[in-house]
């Protein structure tokens, strides 16, 4: 038995559930896994999240979630200290499981969107402390990503100079400044099928379950709304994405409908930028390659954000640096 598996048994017998067989449940891109346990008629699931994974944020976030009707995970126990937690079981009626199975899209949908609405709302005022701000350095942090990892991949370690690699900042920085004028509220930043479940027992938004919400930051709420309808993982027909907007934009009268696409293509194209390079780094750090089949869809989805004029300057920046022939899964990845 392994230290880690010391810990887990120690932890569960602590919370009475100690003895109790435990498959596993899921794995993430991160190091978290997550076991469900069962015993007489009643399931908990236990994330194991070993450090420098760390829990609390979750456990702050889930709490105030909880407290505003939310459906997110009851805390049942918890060890921060070893990043272990007990949670709810919410089921497996995740939003990825129901589609393959041919659950009605539209219905999904619109439950997903009400719920950001409902969580953009008044609510937003009371806030959890010390969440991060989703600033302009953290943005262009995350869209680094492409260069510091696919680019490398795809062209070479010594593909991306200083010089190449400033110039790339440079191009996103008008953008960044646009969406920083954006209202801030809670940006669960991981807002799509594979973290929703349909709970049809619970009424209205709670209807919606929530899950991998830890890495929460201050920001634009157009975020989230994008993540859901801009889905590295499916395609979705654009009739469907243009009405999810409405039913959003809607729900704010003050918010210009211009504005909102301008800074939906601006957060679009930096989340496409990250998830490139994210896929591209689980295979080639951390020995994940399952990922790699999104790639050819994130750059689809990154190409067409940056064809509006707001990004001309990433635009321009990828189409002299990255030839169009090039832009999917990198030849050195493919097995």
């Amino acid at each position: 038995m392994s230290d880690r598996q010391r810990l887990r048994e120690k932890f569960l017998n602590k919370h009475g559930w100690g003895g109790v067989d435990c498959p596993l449940l899921a794995g993430d891109a991160s190091f978290r896994k997550y076991y469900r346990l069962n015993r007489d008629n009643t399931s908990v699931v236990l994330m194991d999240a070993p450090p420098p994974e760390a829990v609390e944020p979750f456990v702050k976030i889930a709490e105030f979630l909880l407290q505003y009707g939310f459906s997110a995970p009851q805390i049942l126990a918890q060890d921060t200290d070893n990043g272990f937690l007990l949670l709810e079981d919410l089921g497996d009626d995740t939003y990825t499981r129901l589609l393959q199975n041919g659950a009605d899209e539209r219905a999904l949908y619109k439950l997903a969107t009400d719920v950001l609405v409902e969580l953009h709302k008044d609510v937003t005022k009371h806030l959890p402390d010390n969440l991060s701000d989703y600033d302009e350095e953290m943005l262009t942090k995350e869209c680094l990503l492409l260069p510091d990892w696919w680019m490398k991949a795809a062209l070479g370690e010594n593909s991306v100079s200083e010089e190449i690699r400033d110039s790339y900042i440079e191009a996103w920085q008008p953008a960044f400044e646009l969406v920083q004028k954006q209202p801030k509220v809670l940006v669960l930043r991981d807002f799509h099928v594979d973290n929703l479940l349909h709970l049809p027992q619970r009424d209205s938004f709670s209807a919606c379950g929530l899950l991998d919400f830890q890495d929460a930051v201050l920001g634009s709420g157009i975020y989230d709304v994008m993540s859901l309808l801009e889905d590295a993982r499916r395609d979705i027909k654009p009739a469907l994405i243009e009405e999810m907007k409405m039913r959003y934009t809607r729900s704010f009268p003050d918010l210009d409908a211009e504005e909102f696409n301008t800074i939906f293509a601006i957060l679009g194209a930096q989340r496409h930028a990250k998830v490139i390079g994210i896929f591209a780094r689980l295979c080639m750090r951390d020995d994940k390659p399952m990922y790699l089949h999104h790639i050819p869809r994130v750059w689809r989805l990154f190409e067409h954000s940056i064809r509006h004029p707001a990004l001309k300057d990433v635009r321009k920046w990828v189409d002299t640096h990255i030839a169009k022939d090039i832009r999917g899964i990198p030849a050195c990845l493919i097995p």
